[in-house]
């Protein structure tokens, strides 16, 4: 069974999704403040964390930036907050998805399983024999997850490994953004794609020589990416 950790201070809120996560079959804790659910976090075995933004003592970046620095564990934020900023540095910080309140609780275990499923797949993987993709001067250990260019280790969240290895593994295509989202989070985009927008600028800062004038990720003007080779 799942274990999920839920930081959240608004109670009312923290039992309305752990009644709808236990519904569904996992196994939920809650911690209603920052500094007791950081602790947690980083002692405890889980497989997922919900995590809002506003708690008291440690905010909810913190907390993910915290969790990022020892585990690839998913990360789902949520805030009453709507301003893209907020968004922006929460994935920048390593959050796998975020949500804004207030929301469909049952979406909610919509894409917990889904980022569970991915995790999933991906823990399983590290079984195999290492699958390696080389292309001008990067690799891509698929099987240990890990990423050098010209000879130097860069350091990817989840998410990043996994749409920069998807592109690569798929050169010269284009992909719109839409098409980005539904492969890497498992899921519709919901008319928000600025997930995909701020991966793609974190993955070019780690990659190009000049993330400006990028040589691997392209943008296609109105219409997506493409990996270049």
């Amino acid at each position: 069974m799942s274990r999920i950790l839920i930081i959240e201070d608004e109670r009312e809120i923290a039992e309305l999704e752990k009644d709808y996560l236990e519904l569904s079959g996992f196994e939920v804790e809650i911690e209603e403040r920052g500094d007791t659910g950081l602790e947690k976090a980083l002692a405890g075995e889980y497989d997922l964390f919900i995590l809002d933004l506003m708690l008291p003592e440690v905010d909810g970046f913190e907390i993910c930036r915290r969790i990022r620095e020892k585990k690839d564990t998913p990360v789902l934020m949520v805030s009453a907050r709507k301003d893209d900023i907020d968004k922006i540095r929460g994935l920048g910080l390593g959050a796998d998805d975020y949500m804004t309140k207030p929301f469909s609780p049952s979406e909610m275990v919509a894409r917990v399983k889904a980022h569970l499923a991915r995790y999933d797949r991906l823990i399983g993987s590290r079984a195999q024999a290492n699958d390696i993709i080389e292309i001008r001067g990067i690799r891509i250990d698929k099987t240990a997850r890990r990423v050098w260019v010209n000879g130097e280790e860069k350091a990817f969240t989840n998410k990043e490994f996994d749409l920069l290895t998807f592109l690569a593994e798929n050169p010269n295509h284009v992909y719109t953004k839409d098409e980005l989202f539904r492969e890497i989070w498992d899921m519709e985009s919901i008319g928000d794609i600025a997930t995909v927008t701020v991966h793609i600028k974190k993955i070019r800062e780690k990659i190009e020589f000049n993330s400006a004038k990028p040589q691997y990720i392209e943008t296609i003007w109105g219409v997506g990416y493409r990996f270049k080779i």
